[in-house]
Order: structure tokens, then C-alpha cells, then sequence
């Protein structure tokens, strides 16, 4: 009995796929534990969803009133984060995201709380940084 060999294609969609899947459960865990300075204990993702953040990947300007993938990631990293309720996740850069903005900017120095995802902000939100006041065994 011959065995034909899996093609190359089908070997390294494979392997993409694993490759992906690792790397979005490596990235749930580190969201799990990141600390938050607003941490609330009852803030979870709802039911059937999934706290990995896959609506955008760059670092561009993000303001009050934007609406779409920008959003709904900022939105989603500072819900992992605790800095905001999973029920405001909705892809629309409102008031609750602004105020959420402002206390992760706060509480991660020499970030400004300004309210604006810039470059920095940005930059300290995919880094998952732990707020400067938090104690040293959250961090670990």
C-alpha cells in the first residue's frame, strides 16, 4: 500500500494554522492576567465571544467619533484591560472609550491623558504594559 505524501500546500496551511492558533492563545493569556487600574472582577466577555482583539493591528489616530475596526480595537484591548465594560465594545469611539483612554493614559506615565490613541498610546496598549502603580506581583 503506497501513501501519497500531504502536498506542500496543504502541509503549510497546516502549519499556518497552528502557528495562528498558538499565537491567539499566547495573546488571550496575556490579556487574561494583564492588570488594570480599574480592574473590575464582574467585567468579562460576554458569553460566546472571545477576548482576543483581531480587528486591526496598526497605530494610527484614533479620536472621539471614529467609528469601525480602530475602535472596536481600542475598545477591546481596554476591555481586557479593564479600563472598559465589555457592553461598551461596540466600535464607536464614544465618551465611556474616551474616559477609558484617559484613565489607561494616566495610569501608564510618560503616556499624556489626553484621550487620543496616538503612536504611544497605542504602542503601551499592544505592549500590554502593567500601570506604573501596580504592585510588583502582578506584573509576574
Amino acid at each position: 500500500m503506497s501513501r501519497t505524501p500531504l502536498s506542500p500546500r496543504r502541509s503549510a496551511g497546516a502549519s499556518a494554522l497552528t502557528t495562528g492558533l498558538l499565537a491567539a492563545a499566547a495573546l488571550a493569556t496575556a490579556l487574561a492576567v494583564a492588570p488594570g487600574a480599574a480592574a473590575d472582577a464582574e467585567n468579562v466577555p460576554p458569553a460566546g465571544s472571545s477576548p482576543v482583539c483581531a480587528f486591526y493591528d496598526g497605530d494610527g489616530m484614533t479620536v472621539v467619533g471614529d467609528q469601525g475596526d480602530r475602535a472596536f480595537q481600542v475598545q477591546c484591548m481596554l476591555a481586557n484591560r479593564r479600563y472598559l465594560p465589555w457592553d461598551a465594545v461596540d466600535g464607536t469611539f464614544g465618551l465611556r472609550t474616551l474616559d477609558a483612554v484617559r484613565r489607561f493614559q494616566a495610569d501608564h506615565p510618560p503616556l499624556l491623558s489626553t484621550g487620543l490613541v496616538d503612536t504611544d498610546t497605542w504602542a503601551a496598549l499592544w505592549r500590554g504594559d502593567a500601570p506604573v502603580d501596580a504592585p510588583a506581583d502582578a506584573e509576574a
